[in-house]
Parts: structure tokens; C-alpha cells; sequence
């Protein structure tokens, strides 16, 4: 015959362990296929001001008519600061934009030429 204490031990971690459930499942909305997620668009600019340390880059970029945005200059965040290697001000680059505000991919324009 088990002891009332060690049925309350086992009865207690049960619990413990449906409370954790919910923690355990997880949103995986975010995971996508193909090449551009939704609410990921691309644009063409010319860099002002690169700020590694910041993670942050001041381009001044063409109309984005995806967007419905003007031609502008404008700071962005983007999704890692090693994306911003080798980027100078002056350069003409392409970007890929998501939720209109980071930058998760930027390449100098000269390198998709012909693609």
C-alpha cells in the first residue's frame, strides 16, 4: 500500500506537468516554404549611413509600389547586423523588407546583375 504522501508526491507532478502543456505547444505560423514569406518585399536604394553597432542602415530607396511608398530615405532595422558587412555608403543595393520595418536580406545591386 503506497503512503498518502507519495500518492500526494505523484499527484502533484502530474499537475506540474499539465501545466506545462500549453507551454509546449507552439506557434509555428511563422515557418514558411519558398523563397519569400509573406509580407517580405524587395526594393532598390542607395545607402546614406551604416550603423553595425546599431544594427541599422539609412537607405535611400526607390518607390516601393508594393508598399504604396514613395521614393524616400529612411532608417531600418535589419534581422542581423552581420547582414551589414561590406556595405558602404554610396552603394546601390537591393533589400528584402519584412513587415515594413527590418531587413532581412541586402546585397550590393552590381551582384544580381544579369540575374
Amino acid at each position: 500500500m503506497k503512503s498518502p504522501i507519495a500518492l500526494a508526491a505523484i499527484a502533484a507532478l502530474g499537475l506540474a506537468g499539465l501545466a506545462q502543456a500549453p507551454a509546449l505547444a507552439q506557434d509555428h505560423s511563422d515557418h514558411r516554404a519558398g523563397p519569400a514569406a509573406p509580407g517580405v518585399v524587395s526594393g532598390t536604394g542607395v545607402i546614406k549611413s551604416v550603423n553595425a553597432a546599431g544594427g541599422t542602415v539609412v537607405i535611400t530607396h526607390d518607390p516601393m509600389p508594393a508598399l504604396k511608398w514613395p521614393a524616400m530615405t529612411m532608417p531600418f532595422k535589419v534581422s542581423d547586423p552581420a547582414l551589414l558587412k561590406g556595405l558602404k555608403p554610396g552603394m546601390k543595393v537591393v533589400f528584402d523588407l519584412k513587415d515594413k520595418k527590418t531587413i532581412v536580406a541586402i546585397k550590393p545591386a552590381d551582384a544580381h546583375a544579369g540575374h
